[in-house]
């Protein structure tokens, strides 16, 4: 099978329009333009600063730690939240940002004052990724999109980032640029999109990440942290 392949697409969509008693429509097919969207007016006309504004205290209500700080000062924060929640170990996806973003140093160990292992997940060792993620303490990722409205950090998974760095980790924390966040949910599908109408290659797993779980039963006992990491922090590099 030919990677992208729909299968027996024609014969699923045969069988609709025979139920709906009419050929298929094969042609002369236009996109819906819906004269109200509301979904485009919510925090229109937001700078970026409103925007991490928003962000920082949704974070509040997700229990998440918001940090601000500057590509120049981003290696000492990151350091700082890791000791913050325990030390290593820590589990990092193979991304050329944290070179991009002068965080090489930690990627070797170079942890002042303490012994952080850290793992840089890599496709050709398979099962023990997953293994050093269950046994990291800290996962830490870029988020490549940032919802102000939710707290949300999305995060696209490849060979070099698994979805395990993000769930199996006791403690997160998400490097959030600035330039990444964007109101809501409908921006970000709209960046996606694009992508695959450009012909981009866009993963078939996406991470949507709002802080730590929230559980409560039914008398509303709220528990953060049962499922995935039980702590979770964005550090927002505001001049990126």
């Amino acid at each position: 099978m030919t990677r992208g392949t729909i299968q027996n697409r024609d014969a699923f969509l045969q069988t609709i329009a025979q139920r709906l008693g009419r050929n298929p429509r094969l042609s002369d097919v236009s996109r819906p333009q819906w004269g109200y969207q509301p979904q485009w007016t919510v925090f229109d006309g937001y700078s970026q600063d409103d925007l991490l504004k928003v962000l920082q205290k949704q974070c509040e209500l997700i229990h998440t730690d918001y940090i601000e700080t500057t590509s120049a000062e981003l290696a000492g924060a990151l350091r700082r939240q890791v000791a913050a929640y325990g030390g290593g170990p820590v589990i990092v996806p193979d991304d050329p940002r944290f070179a991009e973003y002068g965080l090489s140093a930690l990627l070797r160990d170079e942890w002042p004052a303490e012994q952080t292992t850290v793992h840089i997940w890599n496709p050709a060792l398979g099962r023990q990724n997953i293994d050093a993620a269950e046994q990291a303490n800290v996962g830490i990722a870029f988020s490549d999109i940032t919802l102000a409205e939710s707290g949300t950090v999305v995060l696209f998974s490849r060979n070099e980032q698994g979805r395990a760095i993000h769930f199996l980790p006791k403690t997160y924390i998400a490097i959030v640029p600035k330039s990444t966040v964007v109101p809501r949910m409908t921006q970000a599908a709209a960046v996606i999109h694009e992508q695959i109408e450009k012909g981009e290659l866009v993963p078939s797993c996406i991470n949507f990440i709002t802080g730590p779980s929230n559980s409560a039963d039914i008398e509303m006992n709220l528990v953060v942290g049962v499922h995935g990491p039980m702590k979770a922090a964005y550090i927002v590099v505001t001049d990126r």
